[in-house]
């Protein structure tokens, strides 16, 4: 039994083991899931008739690694998992930097006009983004960059949200006596941030990056209206598997399965800061 002052005078919580039911509902939810994955696996790794039996197996086969080779074999994969690496990547590097500026600039730096500016940016998640495509669309076809990858990456160097959730994230996880205290021991504004900002708001960055990615990798629209059908990313390759009048599902879902793996790779990665970012705003206070 673990006891903890709640701030009130005369006031106790008592936090006891979770019970039984409580891990029953979390195993639940887990299995939940994965459910989706697994079955995107096991259909992979059999053939196409497996989805006409009336009882359809429940253990994978062996046809994983050869399913998965014919799609390298039907479509560009190889070419569309580099460039979707290369886009998210870039992406989400440079969405976390300039928001982690941004998200620092309006928390904690006092400029005319910044309350309008940065309600401005708020606003801007209203629009849908649909409404953009065609002059954006002009705009890439006039730099020449329009089939090219800089046509995917430059319009999605910064977003709102990013610079929304970076503010409002600086605000309570940086104490102005930091920046006060950086400045008086003679450091620029951009060492401030590098060294004092940055690793406050790391968890933050963390959560932030993960979902920037996700987004960029699983970017649909945008890349089908102003990419070469010979440059394609992964999102653009798994639509040409199922293209024909025939759609072969185990060859569908095997490269869908491969291009799940570097999201899995990615939250692995970023999955320590995430759990971080949620027990520190757990406790916070």
């Amino acid at each position: 039994m673990t006891t903890l002052g709640s701030g009130l005078k005369g006031h106790v919580v008592r936090l006891g083991r979770p019970r039984k039911a409580t891990y029953g509902v979390l195993i639940v939810f887990v299995l939940g899931s994965l459910f989706p994955f697994y079955w995107s696996f096991l259909v992979a790794s059999r053939d196409d008739g497996m989805l006409t039996e009336r009882v359809p197996p429940f253990l994978p086969g062996g046809n994983f690694f050869a399913n998965a080779s014919r799609v390298f074999d039907t479509v560009p994969f190889w070419r569309a998992l580099a460039n979707s690496l290369i886009v998210s990547g870039t992406v989400t590097l440079t969405t976390v930097l300039f928001s982690s500026l941004a998200g620092f600039a309006f928390a904690k730096l006092r400029f005319r006009g910044s309350r309008g500016l940065f309600v401005f940016i708020v606003v801007t998640l209203a629009v849908p983004t649909q409404l953009g495509i065609i002059p954006l669309f002009i705009a890439m076809s006039k730099l020449g960059w329009a089939g090219g990858l800089q046509s995917v990456i430059v319009p999605n160097l910064v977003t709102a949200f990013g610079v929304f959730w970076m503010r409002q994230y600086t605000v309570d996880a940086l104490p102005y006596e930091l920046v006060e205290a950086a400045r008086v021991d003679g450091c620029s504004m951009f060492r401030t941030f590098w060294s004092v900002c940055l690793p406050a708001v790391r968890p933050a960055a963390a959560i932030l990056a993960m979902f920037t990615f996700m987004t960029s990798w699983n970017d649909f629209l945008w890349p089908l209206v102003v990419l070469d059908p010979g440059n394609p990313t992964v999102q653009l390759a798994l639509d040409k598997l199922q293209s024909g009048y025939y759609v072969d599902y185990s060859l569908v879902l095997a490269g869908t399965t491969v291009a799940t793996i570097p999201i899995l790779i990615v939250f692995l990665l970023l999955g320590r800061q995430i759990v971080a970012g949620i027990m520190q705003g757990a406790v916070k206070g």
